[in-house]
């Protein structure tokens, strides 16, 4: 991997200085940071990680996040810290989701009595949809 910029300061000034860990090590000549190439990792597409910071919001546990979308919950965890979300606290409705192809989806908005009483909201799962609904909790 090439570096162009020292990561501290942006300067395109750095030498190199020596090897850690079987990684070329640079020195910045204008502040002295060290620093080495950075690894090339696994890197999730930033789709995946707004659709399950949405499904977060929308009252789904990191594991149900985890079976849809086939993330790890622990990413999904890192990510709800790293942004900073934080859900409502003692709502009184509940979501319910399923998982729907087109066709399905079309029956399922052709029968009136899916849409009264909850809100819906239809979200795009690749080759599938995900739909969304809250219920109030009966007491």
């Amino acid at each position: 991997m090439k570096i162009d910029l020292c990561p501290n300061c942006n300067s395109d000034q750095y030498i190199k200085s020596g090897i850690v860990n079987d990684r070329q090590r640079y020195k910045c000549k204008s502040c002295g940071y060290f620093f080495t190439v950075n690894k090339l990792g696994k890197r999730i597409d930033d789709y995946y990680v707004n659709k399950a910071l949405q499904l977060y919001l929308e009252g789904l546990t990191y594991r149900e996040i985890e079976r849809i979308l086939g993330i790890s919950h622990v990413s999904i965890m890192n990510w709800v810290k790293k942004y900073n979300i934080k859900r409502p606290y003692k709502t009184d409705y509940h979501p319910t989701y399923k998982i729907l192809n087109a066709n399905e989806l079309s029956k399922y908005f052709q029968n009136t009595e899916n849409l009264s009483g909850a809100g819906v909201l239809v979200t795009e799962l690749g080759d599938k949809f995900m739909l969304i609904k809250w219920e109030r909790f009966r007491d």
